[in-house]
């Protein structure tokens, strides 16, 4: 097993074992106290050893506030919550890096995070939008393009492809659409992530993901 999927299934478990940290909640507040500073820096000195314990303490003791930093970044719910714990699945191969000389733990994991929540930035880039999706914006090339993408809605469940189709080519809001299909605007979300992954990796198997050129409109409300 690698470091990196060693330090995914450390996180899962922290979830599940660890009361009150099911799921991701904003928060600002950092106990800077001298006791948690002297107990995070031996936690990480025992995680560089491979402490499973010691890792699972720096996930529960920063992970919301982690999250709280990537949601400001990229804008959205649940991909700020894959984005967080890759976050700490990649801590477990860089941890290595840190020196504590001058640079507090906490200063050096934001950057960790920034550079994660940019990189998935750019990785989700290249996404379709309604200018590829509707044959009146398109042609030539383009609409080959459109061609692709039509086949790729087509793999996804009805209800995923329902909601990409209602926020990218209609333009309705996750409120919107959930008052339409008569859900709760979480499960429209949740659709809508779900949804458009499928997508992306769908395009990206056809090797014709299209480049995004309008106002980015993938960007959830």
């Amino acid at each position: 097993m690698t470091r990196s999927n060693e330090g995914q299934n450390l996180i899962s478990e922290a979830l599940v074992t660890t009361p009150g940290t099911t799921g991701f909640r904003s928060k600002v507040s950092l106990d800077t106290s001298p006791e948690t500073r002297e107990k995070t820096k031996l936690a990480v000195a025992r995680a560089k050893e491979g402490d499973r314990d010691a890792l699972r303490f720096l996930y529960v003791s920063y992970s919301h506030n982690i999250y709280g930093y990537v949601r400001s970044i990229v804008r959205d719910d649940h991909e700020a919550e894959d984005v967080t714990q890759h976050v700490f699945a990649k801590l477990m191969t860089t941890l290595d890096k840190y020196d504590d000389r001058g640079v507090p733990f906490f200063a050096w994991l934001l950057r960790l995070a920034r550079n994660v929540a940019i990189d998935h930035l750019r990785a989700n880039r290249l996404t379709p939008t309604e200018n590829v999706i509707d044959p009146e914006f398109s042609s030539g090339g383009d609409a080959d393009r459109a061609e692709i993408v039509r086949a790729a809605l087509a793999t996804l469940p009805a209800e995923q492809r329902k909601v990409v189709l209602l926020r990218h080519v209609v333009g309705l809001t996750p409120g919107e659409i959930a008052d339409q299909m008569g859900r709760t605007e979480g499960s429209i979300h949740g659709l809508h992530h779900r949804g458009r992954r499928a997508l992306q990796r769908e395009l990206e198997r056809l090797d014709s993901t299209p480049c995004i050129r309008d106002k980015g409109k993938l960007a959830v409300a």
